[in-house]
């Protein structure tokens, strides 16, 4: 595989291939672990499963107040399924966790996350294969209760291996494509990547900071923002920016003023979607920054859908907040597409901007 010379690819290969659906992101978060040693004065993981990462200020803030409490939210969940049941033939039957389109589950090859190991499968709805389908048959888009999980095992093995509460995540390998990064659970292991890299891009370019920097990589956002509910309020930040992915509709059938955002120009300023309008000051801030620096940026809304940085927003008392996104085409899917210049884009202006709070 060909490697990008300005993109950590093989860190952002990890996050993308490793399991973690809402409510089981431990081997996300030790994944996490093992990559930041040293980055950060102080790490630890909550009840809820959010890995809280502290770097103390490295100069002394200005005036005689305390630094500033800046919070990077970034999500380690992915779109998948609980095993919610297994009938006498041996299919497992399955609950999803977030949001799928069931066009877009069709013959798709999964793995069954238990306790002894991960077995593959097969996803495909019941019903008539296409030779002895009617065409009525073939117009119908199933529910996610249609579905079933092959494993290619007796219904006695099956029950034995897979139990009600084992998850389910879809099995497809990332690849670079292009100029372009293609995975599963893109959204949210980018946000992952940019939490990390870019303070890794702080150290590289020797710069200090007057702020106190959490980044808090957080359960459960694709069920509702809980992880980083509970996160934020602990944290208490000033300053919140949401990381995370958001649209890319820059492909044919989408009218231009629906694309949200465009590949290769730059990462995404988010200003508002349904669960929070950013801080237009925090905004401006951010692009005077981005264009000193000569980093390519785009301003986005999102019509519709949510992120962390409404969580970090609406804590205790309230926070100024922002969302700094990377734009993805066929989002919640197994071929989610990332603009690798995009991306590090959004890392250089992380590691630009946190230098200046």
């Amino acid at each position: 595989m060909a490697k990008s010379t300005s993109v950590n690819t093989d860190l952002l290969i990890d996050l993308c291939a490793t399991p973690g659906v809402p409510g089981r992101e431990e081997r996300v978060r030790a994944l996490i672990q093992k990559e930041i040693k040293g980055l950060f004065d102080e790490t630890r993981v909550d009840n809820m499963g959010n890995l809280i990462c502290r770097r103390a200020a490295t100069k002394k803030p200005g005036g005689k107040g305390k630094p500033t409490r800046v919070l990077l939210l970034c999500h380690m969940d992915e779109i998948g399924f609980y095993v919610k049941g297994i009938d006498d033939q041996g299919f497992i039957r399955v609950n999803n966790a977030g949001g799928f389109d069931t066009r877009n589950l069709f013959s798709r090859r999964v793995l069954v996350c238990t306790d002894d190991g991960d077995l593959p499968g097969v996803m495909n709805p019941g019903g008539r294969p296409i030779h002895i389908a009617s065409e009525e048959d073939k117009k119908k888009i199933p529910e996610v209760k249609e579905f079933m999980v092959d494993i290619g095992l007796p219904a006695a093995k099956v029950k034995k291996a897979v139990k009600v509460g084992d998850y389910v995540v879809m099995n497809e390998p990332p690849m670079l494509v292009g100029e372009k990064f293609v995975s599963k659970a893109c959204d949210n292991r980018v946000a992952c990547w940019l939490g990390i890299e870019s303070v890794r891009a702080i150290d590289a370019g020797k710069a200090s900071h007057a702020c106190d920097l959490y980044v808090v990589f957080t359960v459960q956002e694709e069920v509702g923002l809980r992880g980083a509910h509970t996160a934020s309020f602990g944290v208490e930040p000033d300053i919140a920016i949401g990381l995370d992915v958001t649209l890319a509709c820059d492909t044919p059938g989408v009218p231009a003023d629906e694309m949200v955002t465009k590949h290769g120009d730059g990462c995404g300023l988010h200003i508002m979607d349904s669960s929070f309008i950013s801080d237009y000051r925090l905004i401006n801030d951010l692009e005077a920054v981005a264009t000193k620096n000569g980093i390519k940026h785009q301003r986005t809304i999102l019509g519709r859908g949510g992120q962390d940085g409404a969580a970090g927003q609406q804590a205790r008392s309230g926070a100024r907040a922002a969302g700094i996104v990377v734009g993805t085409r066929y989002i919640h899917t197994v071929t989610e597409m990332i603009d690798l210049g995009d991306l590090a884009a959004a890392r250089d202006l992380l590691a630009a901007w946190i230098p200046t709070v």
